[in-house]
């Protein structure tokens, strides 16, 4: 099936059956906790790290004035060991409060199993769209030339991954526009793309509809530093990471086309 392009703009929406809607309602809200969950470890990993670098630095600076002060100066010896004390209370809030917070989810299990590649993308595309993308009037240019194709790895994840970026693409375009997923195999490795243009000021316009909250909407905008990614894409990375595979978000500037990339491999790393 090769060269298949199509658009995900007006499909059918969920059965009106209260079942149907209630189950719809409930995995959709699972979704959104989950790319909170991910998001909220993430930026404790970054505190947690960036943190420490200033801290190792200011005990080692107290080393240095421990040997150029006077031990016989009290004031001066209380000074450093205030200094000393500070610093131990921070590593130790950031082993209790920041590193055991982390601890359940910091690995990533796997259900992993043989599974059509192309159920897993409708799946994410359908919980998209009803998540955000028919609300926003966004379409979705879907072109693969996948058809059997299987992959080795966790389903329901990877479809989570696939989600979220189809849902960040939708909240950073204008209402209206069109995103496209492209998806293929490329030597072993199954490859998702979802480009698409930034409209920065959709991310925090009330008015507009939103499946993503507030604070990781904003925190899209801002500047990062290179190779980080934007806190609300931490799912992604984690799941692509535990596939063994990468993920990558393209430089976010007002109305330039970007893009989102996951590749994992189609066997078990």
């Amino acid at each position: 099936m090769a060269g298949i392009a199509e658009r995900f703009s007006e499909r059918p929406t969920v059965s009106t059956f209260p079942n149907a809607a209630a189950a719809s309602d409930e995995r959709l809200a699972h979704l959104r906790a989950e790319v909170a969950l991910f998001m909220r470890d993430h930026v404790l990993s970054l505190v947690s790290h960036d943190l420490r670098s200033p801290l190792n630095a200011i005990h080692s600076w107290a080393y240095v004035l421990e040997r150029k002060l006077d031990a016989a100066d009290a004031s001066a010896q209380r000074a450093l060991a205030g200094i000393r004390s500070g610093v131990e209370q921070q590593v130790k809030l950031l082993e209790d409060a920041v590193d055991k917070t982390r601890a359940e989810t910091k690995s990533l299990p796997l259900e992993r199993e043989s599974f059509p590649i192309r159920a897993a993308i409708e799946r994410a595309l359908d919980d998209a769209r009803r998540a955000l993308l028919e609300a926003r009037g966004t379409a979705v240019e879907f072109d693969s030339t996948l058809d059997a194709e299987r992959c080795d790895g966790d389903s329901e994840r990877l479809a989570q991954a696939l989600w979220t970026m189809l849902v960040f693409a939708s909240e950073a375009s204008a209402p209206g526009s069109t995103i496209v997923l492209k998806t293929a195999l490329e030597a072993g490795v199954w490859r998702s793309e979802v480009a698409f243009t930034p409209n920065l000021a959709t991310l925090a316009d009330a008015e507009l509809p939103h499946a993503l909250e507030p604070f990781a909407r904003t925190q899209a905008t801002a500047p990062r530093e290179a190779g980080r990614i934007a806190w609300v894409l931490a799912l992604v990375q984690r799941v692509a990471l535990a596939h063994g595979g990468t993920f990558e978000q393209g430089t976010m500037n007002d109305a330039e086309p970007t893009s989102l990339v996951l590749r994992v491999p189609l066997s078990a790393q």
